[in-house]
């Protein structure tokens, strides 16, 4: 690593969920509308208890306005049971279709802004297991309590298989990258967590990478442009999730790598590639962008 590399590569700032409790949070909150997204595809045995634990705690208490599942073409009772647990529930598909069929996790996050009205939207993820509220809370109280933080990022311990670091993706794929590419990146502990938020007016200015590229792709641009003063990572404490094979991961990875690369040397990758495999059949990646949502005209007219 280069001496100039090594001066950007300073610890992003970092605070926990303890620091938030309900009542600081709704002292600082105000007039402050809060919308929180849950992204999801074929997760009905997790997403009752999440939509549960998050309307008691945080909608019903008025720390949030808003609590929206975007279900991606799930096949199973995914969409019934959020909504049967106090969820509003939106189809990805059906959300300005006239901007083409796309699903994925990037284009449900994208989505999300379009279906949410918030001054805040805050994302998590819909698989986890032993749901708590502070999972959410802290990227909240980070928001709302904190003058100067623009994007909280969330970041845990995994008392699953992998005991260290951020998971394997994280170790092996993105955080090389990060050194190699955005250096001022590579010390967030895990820069691919599903917990986060930030303000609309921010969100909305980033384009969103269609698929699992979208959480790293939001972080290089969120920094590119604003960098690193007002972000803030937040310690959640435990997070439980299934552990995934590596057959579910390569195609996570190499959306990821897409992703770096084509913020770092336009052109260098096709927007659609394939991810061969001698043991499996052969994987499309699509990288293709969301163009920054206040560009989208629909959205704008409002």
């Amino acid at each position: 690593m280069t001496d100039n590399a090594l001066d950007l590569c300073r610890p992003v700032r970092s605070t926990s969920h303890r620091d938030y409790p309900l009542d600081r949070i709704l002292g600082a909150k105000r007039s402050t509308t809060v919308s929180v997204c849950l992204p999801a595809r074929n997760e009905e045995s997790t997403i009752g208890q999440i939509v549960t634990a998050l309307r008691r705690d945080l909608l019903q208490t008025g720390a949030i306005d808003e609590l929206v599942v975007l279900d991606d073409q799930s096949d199973d009772a995914t969409a019934r049971i959020a909504k049967e647990a106090g969820a509003r529930v939106e189809s990805s598909a059906s959300i300005l279709i006239e901007q083409g069929t796309c699903h994925g996790k990037g284009s449900a996050l994208w989505k999300s802004l379009y279906v949410t009205e918030g001054d805040l939207v805050i994302w998590c993820d819909s698989d986890i297991t032993e749901f708590g509220s502070r999972l959410v809370r802290g990227i909240l109280g980070a928001l709302v309590c904190e003058d100067d933080v623009d994007f909280a990022k969330g970041f845990y311990q995994r008392p699953e298989r992998e005991r260290e670091g951020g998971g394997r993706v994280t170790e092996l794929v993105a955080r090389p990258l990060l050194s190699l590419f955005h250096p001022q990146l590579a010390l967030l502990a895990q820069p691919l967590s599903g917990e986060y938020g930030g303000r609309r007016e921010i969100l909305e200015s980033l384009p969103f990478a269609g698929g699992y590229g979208v959480e790293i792709g939001l972080l290089i641009d969120y920094v590119t442009r604003y960098g690193t003063d007002r972000l803030m990572q937040v310690d959640l404490d435990v997070r439980h999730h299934r552990n995934r094979t590596l057959t579910d991961l390569g195609p996570q990875a190499m959306a990821i790598t897409q992703a770096v690369l084509r913020r770092t040397a336009p052109g260098l990758v096709n927007d659609v590639a394939v991810l061969m495999n001698p043991d499996s059949s052969p994987v499309v990646i699509e990288a293709n962008d969301h163009p920054p949502m206040i560009e989208i005209p629909a959205y704008k007219n409002r």
